[in-house]
């Protein structure tokens, strides 16, 4: 076999059929595991909220941040989906590779991991914090701070989702 025959062979090989697959599962992994971080998140923080509102009721408005910065994460994942979904075409084209598909699944794994753990850090911290805050209302700028610390662990694993699936 010639190298001019191999090379066509291999090009040939990298046009599957079942690319759109891993990009579109890709896709889906971004959105789920976003999503399930968000709700986790929304979730433990909600509760503390609701527990910390019958003794301070004053003080629902800043315990509120939480759960805005758990519904932040699912935008953050709904992004990357969204520009990971413009990028899968159909398979068997010149233009979209095995390899394509397999960077979007990944990156698509990468930002929606990252966001679940950011989702269950946001919650774990916004639970401590608002029952903080309920006792200690000078605690509202170290919960903050904290969130904020979760909330970039997510933004990291979008930022890497982004430069992989590019």
């Amino acid at each position: 076999m010639t190298d001019t025959a191999f090379i066509e062979q291999l090009h040939h090989s990298e046009r599957a059929l079942y690319a759109p697959f891993f990009g579109t599962l890709g896709v889906t992994a971004a959105m789920a595991f976003t999503a399930a971080g968000s709700a986790y998140g929304t979730a433990k923080a909600g509760t503390a909220i609701a527990s910390m509102s019958v003794a301070r009721p004053d003080l629902v408005m800043k315990a509120i941040i939480p759960v805005v910065m758990a519904g932040i994460v699912a935008i953050y994942g709904l992004v990357v989906a969204v520009i990971i979904n413009g990028k899968v075409q159909p398979g068997g084209t010149q233009a979209y590779r095995i390899h394509d598909s397999f960077a979007q699944f990944a990156s698509g794994i990468v930002c929606g991991l990252c966001r679940l753990g950011a989702g269950y850090a946001i919650g774990v911290a916004g639970d401590a914090g608002v029952r903080a805050l309920c006792q200690q209302p000078r605690m509202f700028v170290g919960m903050i701070l904290i969130l904020i610390f979760a909330e970039v662990l997510g933004l990291y694993g979008m930022i890497v989702a982004l430069i992989m699936s590019a």
